[in-house]
């Protein structure tokens, strides 16, 4: 079993891999740069399991910013038949693409 570790950003929880690549929050952060600094909630070596409270001390996962990007459109409808009341209103996340380079 390989490595992985449990962040937290933006309000939820990401399971992830050395090498792979999740859709975020928007960070303050540029292309580029390299992310060390995320709260890390469990981490595994591949046989044993370590869980903070609400921490791991001393574990680390090293993150690349590859870009920012928008998210799908996400449309909120409400409407009170026969009152001719409706409102529309879409919303488009603002994301940051993160590819996870070490888990330690």
């Amino acid at each position: 079993m390989q490595a992985y570790a449990v962040i937290q950003t933006g309000g939820k929880q990401y399971r992830v891999e050395p090498g792979s690549v999740l859709e975020v929050e928007r960070l303050d952060a540029q292309p580029g740069d390299r992310l060390e600094d995320l709260p890390v909630l469990a981490v595994s070596n591949g046989s044993e399991l370590a869980v903070g409270k609400p921490r791991v001390d001393g574990a680390r996962v090293a993150a690349v910013v590859v870009g920012h990007k928008r998210g799908r459109k996400v449309i909120s409808f409400k409407k009170k038949r026969r009152k001719g009341y409706e409102r529309k209103q879409g919303h488009r996340q603002e994301l940051t693409v993160l590819k996870i380079e070490s888990v330690a």
